[in-house]
């Protein structure tokens, strides 16, 4: 009789330069990831004790280095393939009900009000329910972390929130560093009064920075040093953040424009933009920054995503697409068209030309319909 097979767990090191959160002597509070020897899949990572609600000290160093992924024996097919990120911290059980809803209805398949399909390649997948993320943080005050939580709707990780003087619970996206039992607070209804005196009745930029710019707070960018990194940037002064969220993304502040009310950001992208002064954004980069080196081993596990396969114009019908029929493997000497006949490849431009972005400094490079050279 066949005893039952474990799969085993090996480990898989790869190479990753951490940026600095703090480029400079201001503060340096950068998530170093350890090495792969010395990572711990058991249980969670201890965090120290929180500091007291006006204590203003900063978060505890947490420094690794390297990054290791989760790798299996091939006793499968489905998982001679498979690459998962490790996160011992994370919460083991589900999430906070009251701050979710569940996800449902013909949006599920990518299709809009009136039942017409909007999005290609979706539906099935294993149920879900939506986490309500605040991207707002308008709330002052401490928030103790309570947890890390995994979220199926996105790539980065959640952190669930409670207010030191409401107990209201509420979800941000966590920062990479953050831990169970870490303070954050957001700044963006001004300077408390307690740091205010702390300061000795006056602003000074320096011990603002000092005192204010951690790991996970919410600030205006007028209040943020130049050259830290942040994420969850905001475009408007009384705005939800819409730029930087995804697992390990960021912004870097690279300059302060007086004239025109603005702070000048860099994107990874290599866009340099404009932002009003008043908008919010939080500091640190967005966890979960080995989430790109994912490989999911096998198609099913694409279905269980909400995935549907996507299938080749060429091997369809000449009435299902612009590139199918005909006998043998061609299109009719076309240029690349999607299923309605716009160009999709050869640099077909879709952005107006008359309508240049305002807020746009510096474009990113584009491809331009040319192949990109190899570095």
């Amino acid at each position: 009789m066949m005893q039952a097979r474990q799969i085993s767990r090996g480990l898989m090191t790869r190479s990753l330069l951490p940026a600095p959160l703090i480029q400079g002597s201001i503060i340096h509070t950068a998530l170093q990831l350890r090495p792969a020897s010395t990572i711990s899949t058991s249980g969670p990572i201890k965090s120290h004790e929180p500091p007291a609600p006006f204590e203003y000290s900063p978060p505890p160093e947490r420094e690794e280095k390297g990054f290791a992924m989760k790798t299996y024996k091939p006793r499968t097919p489905g998982v001679r393939h498979l690459i998962r990120t490790i996160n011992g911290h994370l919460w083991k059980g589900g999430p906070f009900k009251a701050l979710t809803f569940a996800k449902k209805g013909q949006g599920k398949g990518g299709r809009n009000n009136t039942g017409r399909v909007t999005v290609r390649h979706r539906g099935g997948g294993h149920k879900r329910r939506i986490r309500t993320v605040d991207f707002y943080r308008m709330e002052s005050g401490p928030h103790t972390v309570d947890r890390i939580e995994r979220d199926p709707g996105r790539s980065g990780h959640i952190a669930l929130l409670t207010n030191v003087a409401t107990a209201k619970k509420s979800y941000m996206l966590a920062p990479d560093g953050l831990r169970a039992g870490d303070t954050v607070q957001s700044y963006r209804s001004g300077i408390p009064e307690a740091l205010l005196q702390s300061m000795g009745g006056v602003v000074d930029p320096g011990m603002l920075a000092a005192k204010t710019a951690w790991r996970g707070n919410c600030l205006p960018l007028h209040m943020i040093p130049i050259g830290t990194l942040i994420h969850a940037v905001g475009s408007a002064a009384k705005g939800p953040a819409v730029f930087c969220r995804s697992a390990g993304t960021y912004a870097t502040v690279i300059a302060k424009d007086e004239r025109s009310d603005c702070v000048v950001i860099r994107l990874q992208s290599g866009e340099v933009r404009r932002i009003k002064k008043d908008a919010a954004a939080t500091i640190g980069i967005v966890s979960n920054p080995t989430w790109q080196h994912r490989q999911l081993g096998k198609a099913g596990r694409s279905r269980w995503l909400n995935i549907r396969p996507t299938v080749r114009g060429l091997a369809m019908n000449a009435v299902e697409h612009p590139h199918g029929g005909g006998r043998g493997k061609s299109k009719g000497n076309r240029d690349p068209v999607s299923p309605w006949g716009i160009p999709t490849k050869s640099g077909y431009k879709t952005r107006p030309v008359n309508k240049p972005n305002k807020w746009v400094v510096t474009p990113r490079v584009r491809n331009q319909g040319k192949r990109r050279a190899k570095a």
